[in-house]
């Protein structure tokens, strides 16, 4: 309470309403729902790849849930794009029989095919460095089960899986620009073009080369009509961080059945097969894809404005609610999604009537590229190819967004909008006793508020604690209900709450950038052209 009544005598400029705080935190701390929230969407709803039954479960719970909640305007909005193919895991079974008896970890490559019933027969490894390598393998894998050469695991370092951000690191991110620009789904990952584009490194090139050899052996393999390919996980202790082994779009090839399997699993079958020792496989894998409709969806819901001149203007939260479906997408991005439910759920508790209009959007289509965020965006407010800019484009505040695991909100990264600090470090001052002060000038990139800050939108993603998000449940088979943690949860709703309000409360809309020049989609070869 200290903190709360200094905060108008150190940020003097900008109100904070303490004793709205205080409802607040009461409502979001004793009375929370986040759990019950996050429950049916992992365990209830279970994956929720893009275009698969399970994201329409729970977008359909969530729309459901939303009304009754309050909320106005509740629905599956339709992106007016086609996403391309539904798939799901119907069926995973997969055990070494010979030399003993041995049930593996491993979950099938998203969009590829099973295995058409049980399949049994001995693992044969199969090396190639090169395309001609495989022509002594010609005709003699049909049906077979296959394992590639793989080099064996690093030494194992001791390390602590979960961590959270220190006083001291926080404080320096403001002054530093970030190390490791983050890719898509919020991982850590390259920048696309520059130096690590086409024409950069030569580690860009080696990457593409082993790329290119890889699709050759695929389709070579594919051809010899294989029977199961076992392929080695990235992860350590039983962790399997999961991928696609084929493109979603309706126009692509399905690939043969392939399992990722863990480390430790793909290591030991390697090992007995190189040492000549005989190992026999079973398994049945039985996956399915959805062609009905190939559209892609997003939930929205609103709390409308009550003030005659400002009602019209509006303030967004969100997160991406598709996952990966090695588990049940707690961490990414179950977490975030019902962090912002739970934040609407609390405005409307204490019985909040917003001056401006309040949105909450759960995209997906996220992990294949931020396409639900994307074609919002470009319905509603501005088209980056040509930045015509829409009547929503200017009646815009803000739109926050959370998108990085179960952590608790340490601050907030500003995307450069400098002039926004002293608004939200005014904001996060009341919360310092719960671990949020920070505000960052520097960009964070890799998910939805991308899609916003594009269109020279105000978009904001906050900082969490890393917990154990890059090292065991991101995009993993690991990343499941018991990974959340109820007290950051409810923290983080709390501060997204108190935020929306004060955006909602404002004299002014928050402070935008200069509007970027048109972005045409860009072809491999650099050219305008057909984007992606």
């Amino acid at each position: 309470m200290l903190a709360v009544g200094l905060t108008g005598t150190a940020f003097a400029q900008e109100p904070v309403d303490a004793a709205m705080n205080a409802k607040l935190r009461e409502e979001g701390l004793n009375h929370s729902k986040v759990m019950e929230i996050a429950f049916n969407m992992t365990d209830v709803a279970g994956p929720r790849l893009t275009g698969s039954p399970g994201l329409k479960r729970a977008q359909e719970w969530a729309v459901k849930q939303l009304t009754e909640y309050g909320l106005s305007n509740a629905k599956r909005e339709p992106w007016g794009q086609k996403f391309g193919t539904g798939w799901e895991v119907q069926k995973n079974y997969a055990a070494i029989t010979v030399p003993y008896y041995h049930a593996i970890i491993a979950v099938p490559k998203a969009w590829t095919a099973g295995t058409n019933g049980p399949i049994k027969g001995e693992v044969v490894l199969v090396k190639a460095d090169t395309t001609s390598d495989l022509e002594k393998y010609k005709g003699k894998l049909a049906g077979k089960i296959i394992i590639m050469e793989a080099a064996a695991l690093p030494e194992r370092p001791i390390s602590a899986d979960m961590s959270r951000y220190s006083d001291a690191k926080l404080d320096s991110m403001d002054k530093e620009h970030m190390a490791a620009p983050r890719g898509f789904g919020g991982a850590p990952g390259a920048r696309r073009g520059g130096a690590g584009g086409p024409g950069g490194n030569p580690q860009f090139a080696a990457l593409m080369r082993q790329q290119r050899m890889r699709g050759a052996i695929t389709a070579f393999l594919k051809n010899e009509k294989v029977g199961l390919i076992l392929s080695q996980a990235r992860g350590k202790d039983g962790t399997v961080f999961t991928t696609n082994g084929a493109s979603y779009r309706d126009t692509a090839q399905i690939a043969g059945a392939e399992l990722e399997t863990s480390a430790e699993d793909y290591q030991r079958i390697l090992r007995l097969v190189r040492a000549g020792h005989k190992v026999e496989m079973e398994a049945d894998i039985k996956t399915q894809f959805f062609t009905d409709d190939m559209q892609g969806y997003n939930v929205t819901a609103e709390i409308p404005g009550t003030d005659k001149n400002l009602k019209d203007q509006i303030v967004m939260i969100g997160g991406h609610f598709d996952s990966w479906h090695g588990g049940t997408g707690a961490t990414d991005n179950a977490a975030g999604s019902a962090v912002m439910v739970e934040a609407m759920r609390i405005l409307k508790a204490v019985g909040y009537k917003p001056k401006r209009t309040i949105r909450i959007a759960l995209w997906s289509g996220e992990e294949q590229g931020l396409f639900g965020s994307k074609y919002y965006v470009a319905n509603h407010f501005a088209d980056v190819a040509d930045m015509k800019l829409k009547p929503e484009h200017s009646k815009l505040s803000a739109y926050y967004n959370l998108d990085n695991g179960t952590g608790k909100i340490r601050g907030i990264y500003l995307q450069g909008d400098s002039v926004t600090r002293p608004i939200f470090q005014a904001w996060l001052a009341p919360f310092k006793d719960l671990g949020a002060w920070a505000v960052d000038v520097n960009n964070t990139g890799g998910t939805d508020h991308q899609s916003y800050d594009a269109v020279g939108l105000p978009g904001f993603q906050y900082i969490q604690d890393g917990m154990d998000y890059n090292t065991r449940t991101h995009h993993s088979n690991q990343d499941t209900y018991d990974r959340l943690v109820e007290a950051d949860l409810k923290q983080a709703a709390t501060i997204v709450a108190s935020f929306v309000y004060h955006t909602s409360e404002r004299k002014e809309m928050i402070p935008r950038k200069a509007l970027p020049a048109p972005r045409p989609p860009v072809t491999p070869g650099g050219a305008p052209g057909a984007g992606r």
